[in-house]
């Protein structure tokens, strides 16, 4: 179908009147579709759920594409018992509470089937519920609740990365047959994952995925900065974590920008993290750029817009 850059319309006395569009790739054209991304995320209850924490990254990497990871959540009580957010629990339970050894644990689920709209208010329902419920009691309706007024925003997780779902049995526990084949089970499906220890802005996670392996940087910035910072980056080729790894696109996820690069498989994750540490401080000196846009990086900016990738 041909695209046509003036339309038509016609005028109240039977004139016709010329309505223009923004040029493609112009800096109105990037205004209005970023207001347009904004809209549709505000709109669909998506925009930045985990906005404000520390710890907003890597939720949103453990509950977009980490197989299966836990870490203790920084709970604002301090007198309240330990709640550990996890990926997936058993049964895609919302939360659930056990004993371990001399204590009960609670267990907050990101990965969910049932999910009601704003994923931090989910699972916020999930903490409480976790936080006071008896052992061997498990949460499958959604609640909602407060994240912020739960968590300590200024604190990271420390995450724990699993090769399988054995954690879902408590140690010194003898699983019966069935529990036993679902855990069997849902190991088949675990992807091997890392954390990239790099000390950048956001969370780089490595994963392998079968065929190819990844390193998706979840970053805070806002998407529109990020955008035009990976331009400056790209136009100037230096959008790389370094020989063996190629830039694939991005995606959005929870409301930041997710760039995505593939690398080599053969080596070990903590390999990328020297090239990961470099590119962080190319996307900071290009994040602080706040001259317009060249038009090799408009170029570039577009390219990678056009650049969409699923997971």
């Amino acid at each position: 179908m041909a695209r046509h850059r003036l339309t038509g319309t016609l005028a109240p006395h039977g004139q016709k009147r010329t309505q223009r569009h923004p040029r493609p790739g112009g800096n109105r054209a990037e205004k209005l579709a970023a207001r347009r991304a904004r809209i549709a995320d505000t709109s669909s209850g998506t925009s930045r759920p985990f906005a404000g924490l520390a710890a907003e990254c890597d939720l949103i990497a453990l509950r977009n594409f980490v197989s299966s990871a836990t870490a203790k959540l920084p709970l604002a009580a301090a007198d309240a018992r330990e709640v550990r957010v996890a990926t997936v629990l058993p049964g895609a339970s919302q939360a659930l509470a056990r004993r371990e050894g001399d204590a009960v644990v609670g267990y907050a689920a990101l990965q969910t089937q049932a999910q009601g709209g704003d994923p931090a208010s989910c699972l916020a329902g999930a903490v409480e519920f976790a936080a006071s419920a008896a052992a061997g009691d498990s949460l499958a309706d959604v609640r909602r609740g407060d994240l912020t007024a739960l968590l300590t925003a200024d604190a990271t997780l420390d995450v724990t990365v699993h090769t399988s779902f054995d954690w879902w049995i408590a140690e010194g526990v003898q699983p019966d047959p069935q529990t036993a084949e679902l855990v069997q089970n849902a190991n088949s499906f675990v992807q091997p994952a890392a954390r990239l220890d790099a000390g950048v802005v956001g969370a780089p996670w490595w994963a392998d995925t079968g065929s190819k392996a990844h390193v998706r940087w979840v970053h805070p910035a806002d998407e529109d900065e990020l955008m035009r910072a990976l331009a400056r980056v790209h136009a100037a080729g230096g959008l790389t974590l370094g020989e063996g790894s190629r830039f694939a696109g991005s995606f959005r996820a929870d409301g930041v920008l997710v760039p995505v690069f593939d690398v080599d498989r053969e080596s070990h994750p903590n390999e990328w993290v020297p090239g990961t540490v470099a590119l962080g401080e190319r996307l900071t000196e290009a994040l602080a750029d706040d001259s317009e846009l060249t038009a090799e990086q408009r170029r570039s900016r577009d390219g990678i817009r056009g650049r969409q990738v699923s997971i």
